[in-house]
């Protein structure tokens, strides 16, 4: 999979700036892989895909079709895997990456030179898809031609021509006129381009072959399906109430023997191993490269610049899916607004279990909600999105899993920020007062979950006024760069957090918890939200529980590095933002120290940054087997 990525978008000239790696055991049968991709385009350009002109021509153009691909959108969208899965399998689609990029310059002369009406890619489904939905947005007819398809294999039936998922095609709606132009354009760029068929006004879409009509249907309803009346019902293992840590005691092993496993986990782990395998320079664009929150591209002669990440955790969406799509949507804007840019717009892929089944058409739309909850908070529309349904094998559902991928800007792009620690004597704070949990965390998995890691409890919901204001305040101080250093709490928590700033770093720093108020007790807001849940904890809930004050997870929490001249500015900023502020320490050193005088038995961290980076840098390629 990863040398798929890398050998296409690289040949290309794409590249690879982001992305994350998760390994669960609900995906070993369904391994899933979701693509996200942003371009740039003047928005007086753009192209619909809708069709128009009775007579106009329906125009194939790219390359040959053949039988790769065929079965894929019929079976990956609407069958689970059980003891017939060599059947059910589809074949494989043949990717081209030469031919694509031909393609896609193809398609930018031609929308320059004014020659097309409508413009669509092929998916899933082939031509029956794109043709359907072209002639159903503009409420006109689609007569095609099977047999005037440019084939690259003999004997296609008209069926196995209409679904074939061959890549690297286009279907487009152009004027007679501008059929010779067209023409020329694909033949200078060394591609077929065909017509095959007309624009009618028949609201239909219909199939000729030899002569023969083989096929004819409402192309509305081949486009837009009726809607189904799923009844839903709550999955078994939820609850409503988050885990009593009275009923899971500490381990006997160190804090630092936990953090090390913790940064070890091929979950955590660098993802190095991956990216380094990607171009994700090429163009000159990128400004943040990956391994950190977010990736950066300036957009040249602007000054402007994009971020983009993807997240999504499965496990937290399998023990609340409300909460869960509500949490993912926030992480990825989180990530953005650690680099410095504003959250606009999110893209989304919905993997869940086969939905004709109750509680997975639960999750589907408890997670939909969560997600539209938080969208509406932020203001980031969703511009886009498909979905990846019936993922089971032998009665096996994948976690549900809402994969985001958010889209943000900033007005300069040299006004940025990473995870790492950057000098000596630097100030470290967290901002936010979210409460870290057990429940659904890595720390469960890996030490709480037996030999499946299987999740239990109630995930922590997210505050979205909060939210809302802690990335306000991050951006802000961002882009009169007061901050040295932004990173989000995620998976293992804040003492894994703060071991990954160290490590893109390369500096050690030395802190305290003192003044974090589910620590040192200083505060009664950490005991109003713990006790909102359930729990019969009071003011310092975690006090007793280093292991999860540093290891349990939560949303709306982000560690920053200041210099010590700015601390005071940031603090008032926060202050008047009514984001709350903690000061952990300073950065120095070579080694991860954490202490607090409100952990019981004076318990502590204390690690060096050189035994971390061996670990963490090793971990995934060690699961992998390499």
């Amino acid at each position: 999979m990863v040398a798929g990525i890398g050998g296409y978008g690289n040949c290309m000239g794409i590249p690879t700036v982001a992305g994350e790696v998760y390994f669960e055991d609900p995906y070993a049968g369904n391994c899933l892989v979701n693509a996200m991709t942003v371009g740039l385009v003047d928005h007086d350009q753009i192209i619909r895909s809708k069709a128009a002109g009775v007579g106009n021509h329906v125009v194939l153009f790219g390359s040959k079709t053949g039988r790769d691909g065929i079965g894929g959108a019929s079976v990956l969208a609407s069958q689970v895997f059980d003891e017939t899965l060599e059947e059910k399998r589809p074949s494989v689609q043949v990717g081209d990456p030469f031919t694509e990029k031909k393609l896609l310059e193809a398609c930018l002369e031609l929308l320059s030179a004014d020659l097309l009406v409508a413009l669509q890619d092929l998916g899933a489904a082939g031509i029956t898809s794109s043709s359907s939905e072209m002639a159903a947005k503009g409420e006109v007819g689609i007569d095609l031609h099977a047999d005037r398809v440019p084939l690259r294999e003999a004997d296609m039936e008209p069926w196995e021509i209409m679904i074939s998922e061959s890549q690297e095609r286009m279907l487009c709606i152009v004027a007679p006129e501008c059929w010779e132009g067209l023409k020329a354009v694909c033949d200078r760029w060394d591609l077929d381009a065909t017509i095959v068929g007309e624009v009618t006004d028949t609201k239909h879409l219909r199939v000729f072959f030899g002569g023969e009509m083989v096929g004819d249907m409402d192309a509305e309803a081949l486009a837009e399906p009726p809607t189904y009346d799923i009844p839903q019902e709550r999955p078994a293992h939820e609850v409503d109430r988050p885990l009593d840590p009275v009923d899971y005691p500490a381990p006997s092993a160190s804090l630092e023997d936990i953090l090390v496993d913790l940064i070890g986990s091929p979950n955590i782990a660098s993802r190095r191993w991956v990216w380094q395998q990607y171009d994700h320079q090429v163009q000159l664009n990128t400004v943040i490269v990956p391994g950190g929150d977010a990736a950066l591209l300036r957009i040249k002669r602007t000054g402007a610049g994009i971020a983009v990440c993807t997240d999504g955790n499965g496990r937290q969406t399998f023990l609340d899916p409300y909460r869960g799509g509500k949490a993912a949507v926030c992480e990825a804007a989180r990530n953005v607004s650690c680099v410095g840019a504003k959250p606009i717009a999110i893209t989304n892929c919905l993997n869940f279990g086969n939905p004709d089944n109750g509680p997975i058409a639960y999750q589907l739309a408890q997670a939909i909600e969560g997600m539209a909850q938080a969208c509406e908070a932020l203001g980031t529309p969703v511009i886009s999105g498909n979905v990846s349904l019936y993922n089971e094998s032998f009665e096996q559902p994948i976690y549900p899993t809402a994969v985001v991928g958010m889209l943000g800007v900033m007005d300069d792009v040299t006004a940025n920020c990473t995870v790492a620690f950057k000098d000596e004597g630097d100030l470290v704070y967290l901002l936010g007062d979210a409460v870290p949990a057990l429940d659904g965390s890595e720390y469960q998995k890996r030490w709480y979950g037996g030999a499946r890691g299987r999740p239990a409890g109630r995930i922590p919901d997210v505050d979205l006024g909060a939210e809302v204001a802690l990335q306000a305040v991050l951006r802000q101080a961002i882009a009169v760069r007061l901050l040295r250093s932004a990173h989000d709490c995620s998976d293992g928590g804040l003492a894994v957090a703060l071991a990954e700033s160290c490590l893109a770093g390369k500096i050690g720093v030395v802190l305290t918890f003192d003044e974090v108020p589910w620590v040192g007790g200083r505060s009664g807001c950490a005991a109003s939200a713990v006790g909102a849940e359930g729990h019969s904890m009071v003011a310092g809930p975690l006090a007793a529980r280093p292991d999860l004050a540093l290891f349990g997870e939560t949303p709306t929490l982000v560690v920053v590095s200041i210099a010590p001249a700015d601390a005071d500015q940031l603090e008032e900023l926060c202050e008047a933002a009514g984001v709350p502020c903690a000061r952990l320490g300073t950065v120095g050193g070579r080694e991860l120290v954490m202490t607090s005088n409100g952990f019981a038995g004076s318990a502590g961290l204390r690690v060096s940054v050189d035994a971390l980076d061996a670990v963490y840098e090793s971990a995934l390629r060690r699961a992998l087997g390499e």
